[in-house]
């Protein structure tokens, strides 16, 4: 299936894929466990090699800096290096399916010329700052606030589990600009890391995602302009438009530790030998591949489909959800699969399986979990809208 998929890319694709995956295997691969173990944020060195070679501004258009192309192109690069190092791939995530779509769909024209270039660069990475200690999946009823005061937005809050923090030189924060309840009073402004008032909780430890970072942030009196206002109060509807995006990035990425799952088990049972022959001779592994494979596909065919479908824009709200859910759950599955092919060894530090299972977790709970996915795909399908809090359709 992935030959029958890659058949139909074009040659400009094949070549991007084939860059990709060269730089993944020579630069970043020799250094997956270095970074996962010291839970090391990317090097500004391997981040400028990557906007070097244009790949933090695959989807960004040419007039600031990128290249232009569509969501698929990105997907493949972003496969390519979380097949390596997750660390590596971080970048081009947040660039090509995260806040930074945001800046490029809703941002104005003078927004996107200012902050866009920068990370097409590799000179400023941009995190999304969304989930706090009392809004997690509930995320309309976020609390940090912020108020405008003459040309500034005073923010106070707390924001929680936000991958990047202390380490991204900028944050996309979504808070409440306004009195009105749930979403209608919700926008998003950026905040730069050295703004006055702006502190950091201590570096979470993680089970997974080691090299990314998370923590908290807190705002205390943070004074913004309004310049950097790129939701006003009452968008966050819309921005669903960007979640769609980042979903499909977080299926890749799903993607990526699935088929690194299946390519060293399919490599291990092929070597391993067990009572005379290789463990890949018998039945029950036989079986086992199979449905690594079948699940591993199954994923790639839904994120492609929906990437298609997208062009240069964005995905609708259910093949999104679909693909991130199906990709989520065979990650986890898939990975669990090669830890048992490899036995002891995969077990093992040493074989980098164990990793990718702990990396597939995480995923499964960043941008929406399993069971928000659920109710957004009945949603979408049945055309209507669930209200929580009641516990039935609204």
């Amino acid at each position: 299936m992935t030959k029958d998929i890659l058949a139909r890319l074009d040659p400009d694709q094949l070549a991007l894929r084939e860059m990709a995956a060269k730089l993944a295997a020579e630069r970043f691969a020799p250094h997956a466990r270095e970074w996962d173990h010291g839970r090391t944020p990317l090097p500004a060195a391997e981040r400028r090699k990557l906007a070097e070679l244009g790949l933090l501004g695959i989807t960004v258009p040419q007039q600031y800096g990128g290249e232009g192309r569509p969501l698929l192109d990105a997907l493949i690069v972003l496969e390519e290096l979380a097949k390596a190092s997750p660390v590596a791939a971080w970048p081009v995530f947040e660039a090509c399916t995260g806040p930074a779509r945001v800046i490029e769909l809703f941002g104005t024209e003078e927004q996107r010329a200012r902050l866009l270039p920068p990370i097409v660069a590799g000179e400023k990475t941009l995190s999304v700052s969304i989930s706090e200690p009392d809004a997690g999946s509930a995320a309309t009823d976020m609390s940090t606030r912020g108020r405008v005061v003459g040309d500034h937005i005073v923010i106070n809050g707390v924001k929680r589990w936000c991958s990047g923090a202390g380490h991204s030189e900028q944050y996309l924060v979504y808070l409440r600009l306004d009195d009105r309840p749930g979403a209608k009073g919700i926008g998003a402004v950026v905040v730069g890391r050295d703004t006055p008032g702006l502190t950091f909780g201590p570096q979470e430890r993680l089970m997974g995602f080691r090299g990314v970072c998370s923590a908290d942030i807190f705002f205390t009196d943070v004074r913004v302009p309004l310049g950097d206002l790129i939701v006003p109060a009452g968008g966050f509807s819309k921005l669903f438009t960007a979640f769609s995006i980042e979903r499909l990035g977080n299926a890749t990425m799903s993607l990526a530790i699935g088929q690194a799952a299946l390519d060293r088990a399919a490599r291990h049972v092929g070597e391993r030998e067990q009572f005379g022959r290789r463990i890949a001779d018998f039945q029950l592994v036989q079986g086992t591949i199979a449905d690594m494979v079948m699940r591993v596909e199954s994923a790639r065919l839904l994120i492609y489909a929906a990437a298609s479908q997208a062009g240069r824009g964005a995905p609708g709200p259910l093949a999104a959800s679909i693909a991130k859910c199906t990709a989520n759950e065979m990650a986890k599955e898939v990975s669990d699969l090669s830890i048992q092919l490899h036995g002891g060894y995969g077990y093992s530090e040493e074989y980098e399986v164990e990793r990718l299972h702990r990396d597939a977790h995480g995923w499964a709970l960043a941008g929406g979990t399993l069971n928000i996915q659920r109710v957004r795909i009945a949603s979408e399908y049945l055309g209507m809208r669930f209200d929580q809090r009641a516990g039935g359709a609204a």
